[in-house]
């Protein structure tokens, strides 16, 4: 597969990926767009799938040598949509599925030897902000709105949240953040070293693009090994982002996550249980 198969419409459902051509050979930038604006690019089931199984297509194809993702309009990400989440929450075989494609999803991105560049403006949550921190460089605009939503759906901080976090800016604020739900600007991000850059919002996409075509230029061969050396960190923290995510989907068959949803849908306070089983 060359990069420009890649670009088929409708082969990855959710998003839009086009080929910006660096050489004569074809090769150069993939571009990936996660593309639902009427919900701030929610993630369905099938939008969840593709963003899944893209990176398994690029790490393949020929003339890749960079890949830059953000999201469309006001935002990157808002995460799951409610009709995912309830469907999880009361089909198991759902649950079992979107728990594969989660699992495939960070390890997917791990695995993609290509390197890979977020711009990230707006809200970014869930499966997006997942892609969004593992990526190789991550430059966020300075009111970005980081933000790992689980605690308050009420199930564990599970996807992407365990293997990365703690690395990047260090347990304790990891805890601070994943345990209350607190959002984090693009400017506090950089600070805290969640992300990689932070620039005023007009020079987001300018400076993300200049990242990747600075990587797209260089040596395949050093910057691909250099990235699998250095995720060697994230693979080694595979147990334990194999058990929060076990947890989290666990979760997804409790009460609380019933009651996390309904009041998301209503605008209100959640009323959790009072205490949990163990």
């Amino acid at each position: 597969m060359k990069i420009q198969q890649l670009c088929a419409p409708g082969a990855y459902p959710g998003l839009h990926l086009e080929a910006h051509d660096l050489t004569e050979s074809g090769s150069g930038i993939l571009e990936i767009v996660i593309r639902s604006e009427k919900t701030l690019n929610s993630v369905n089931a099938e939008a969840h799938r593709a963003l899944t199984q893209v990176w398994r297509d690029i790490d393949a194809a020929e003339g890749v040598r960079c890949v830059l993702i953000r999201g469309e309009g006001r935002g990157f990400s808002s995460g799951g949509d409610f009709t995912l989440i309830e469907e999880m929450s009361s089909d198991f075989t759902a649950l079992a599925r979107v728990w594969r494609e989660a699992r495939d999803l960070v390890y997917n991105v791990v695995n993609c030897g290509k390197p890979i560049v977020s711009a990230i403006h707006g809200p970014c949550v869930g499966a997006g902000l997942a892609v969004a921190l593992l990526s190789d460089v991550s430059v966020a605009a300075k009111t970005a709105r980081i933000l790992d939503g689980h605690v308050r759906l009420g199930v564990a901080a599970g996807d992407h949240a365990a293997i990365i976090w703690p690395l990047l800016c260090g347990l304790n604020k990891a805890k601070y953040h994943l345990l209350t739900g607190e959002p984090v600007s693009g400017e506090e991000a950089e600070r805290i070293g969640l992300v990689s850059l932070c620039v005023p919002d007009e020079e987001l996409l300018d400076r993300a693009w200049k990242v990747a075509r600075t990587l797209a230029a260089g040596s395949p061969t050093a910057i691909r090994w250099t990235k699998y050396a250095l995720n060697n960190w994230l693979r080694a923290m595979g147990p334990t982002f194999d058990a929060s995510l076990a947890l989290e989907f666990l979760g997804f068959t409790g009460p609380d996550v019933k009651e996390g949803l309904s009041s998301l849908r209503e605008k209100r306070p959640p009323n959790f249980a009072e205490d949990a089983p163990i």
